[in-house]
């Protein structure tokens, strides 16, 4: 729950290159119509022994590919955290016979874009090029080089730390890193996406921590690689070898994902109330708790309900309740994030200082109506057209599609699981959907986080 490090190289240079090769095309949306035909996807393991997924899209001369390893900040040593990003940070910094400029002038002048991040259960290496001549052999050349020989220079990892301590402090002035960091602490505990990267734990991070953090932990028999673009199946699987086959090999002793299951997260829990008093003008109010696993059966039945509560806007009841009939706050909010383990359930809201109690009392109350009563036929059939009309918009670019793709392979959904989403959605009942999210959400075990104002602990609302 911490946010990504992210490299990227993509200039005015890069972007007339894309210009000289296809002009107005890039502005091309492709995939839109695709999604209701079947999306082409096809699996493999690589010679390196890594894990592809891969689908052909022919509509831009552009590819993505995606290579992700169990180097996630879950991964982070005791007491080092941030150590995952701060090596992805690096990653593109330096190379063997290459400085971070070379590399990035490199990516600039193929129209090529490279990213490097650590999320809570992976990190990895992202790009984007062309797959036109000789700007794809180029960029996959260097990405190669910046993948599989990387060079971690102290210089350079002093100058990254010393900006990453300066970002830090800075964000610790603000209302909503408080929030956010006081949250997931209680949510978490004794788990490591409850960890926070402190001064003390970036300063305690050695250059012999990022040498063999990377060593052990970007294995090409543990990737998983994902790849959507304007190549044949031969080309596609050329890559990936490309790519993989130069990367350490080895063996891990990670506890397999899935074993914090919701149930076990929040058998650790106890209703809790955090009150961080801030100068702000406004506060910041978060409640939730651990809730759901990437893969969850009733997944779909919980995104239904939610976007009735609090993930559908304006039309949701939290944004009725606390904007449209009492001016509370600009909006609202309640979303579910599926990890390995159990992902939070939050809802949110920010309000000014002297509306804080009320709204913290609208919000409370609002939920743990719905938690009772769940949505109504009339909210549950709106939801669900709402989330079916708007499915193709979330693979209406490869960007999107090698997103889904990748958090397909990595948590081992099937492959036809983008094809069958509007189905699941349209099988949500009422009874399912307040089953299922009673299930998800108690209300004993609640977190609420607020930061602004001094206010009380708002007390169970009492519902038939």
């Amino acid at each position: 729950m911490r946010t990504m490090n992210e490299l990227k190289s993509f200039n005015a240079q890069g972007m007339r290159a894309l210009k000289r090769t296809f002009g107005a095309a890039l502005t091309t949306v492709a995939f839109a119509t695709q999604a209701y035909a079947g999306l082409p996807i096809e699996t493999w393991t690589a010679p390196s022994g890594a894990k592809v997924v891969f689908m052909r899209a022919e509509a831009l001369p552009m590819v993505d590919v995606r290579v992700d390893f169990p180097a996630g900040q879950r991964n982070d040593p005791k007491n080092k955290a941030g150590l995952a990003s701060t090596v992805a940070d690096l990653l593109g910094r330096g190379a063997q016979g290459l400085d971070e400029n070379q590399i990035a002038d490199g990516f600039a002048d193929t129209g090529a874009k490279f990213s490097a991040s650590a999320a809570d259960d992976f990190g990895g290496v992202q790009l984007r090029t062309l797959t036109t001549e000789p700007e794809f052999s180029r960029s996959v050349s260097l990405m190669r080089q910046v993948l599989q020989k990387p060079v971690f220079s102290e210089a350079v990892f002093l100058r990254e730390r010393a900006r990453t301590l300066s970002a830090l402090r800075e964000s610790l002035t603000k209302p909503d890193t408080l929030a956010e960091r006081a949250f997931s602490s209680a949510l978490y505990p004794m788990h490591p996406y409850g960890v926070q990267v402190t001064e003390s734990s970036l300063n305690a991070i050695t250059l012999s921590d990022i040498q063999a953090f990377y060593k052990s932990r970007y294995l090409g028999n543990k990737a998983v690689v994902s790849v959507v673009g304007n190549l044949t199946r031969a080309q596609a699987e050329q890559l990936v070898n490309d790519l993989t086959a130069g990367l350490p090999k080895g063996e891990l002793n990670d506890a397999p994902l899935g074993q914090g299951s919701p149930k076990a997260l929040q058998a650790q829990m106890k209703g809790q109330f955090i009150n961080i008093e801030h100068p702000a003008a406004q506060s910041h109010v978060m409640v939730g708790l651990p809730s759901i696993q990437r893969g969850q059966l009733d997944y779909f039945d919980l995104l239904v309900a939610n976007h009735v509560l609090g993930g559908g806007g304006f039309v949701s009841r939290l944004m009725n309740e606390i904007r449209e009939k009492r001016g509370l706050a600009y909006s609202a909010y309640s979303y579910f994030v599926p990890y390995g383990d159990a992902g939070p359930w939050q809802a949110g809201v920010q309000t000014k200082k002297e509306q804080t109690a009320q709204a913290l009392q609208v919000m409370r109350k609002t939920i743990e109506e719905f938690i009772a009563k769940g949505p109504t036929e009339s909210e549950l059939t709106a939801a669900k057209q709402n989330l079916m009309g708007g499915f193709p918009l979330r693979i209406d670019s490869n960007s999107k599609l090698i997103a889904n793709l990748s958090m397909m392979a990595w948590y081992g959904l099937p492959l036809d699981y983008l094809d069958q989403w509007t189905a699941q959605v349209d099988k949500v009942t009422v009874q399912s959907a307040r089953q299922a999210f009673a299930r998800a959400v108690d209300p004993a075990k609640l977190v609420t986080v607020v930061v602004g104002a001094k206010v009380e602990q708002p007390q169970p609302a009492t519902t038939p």
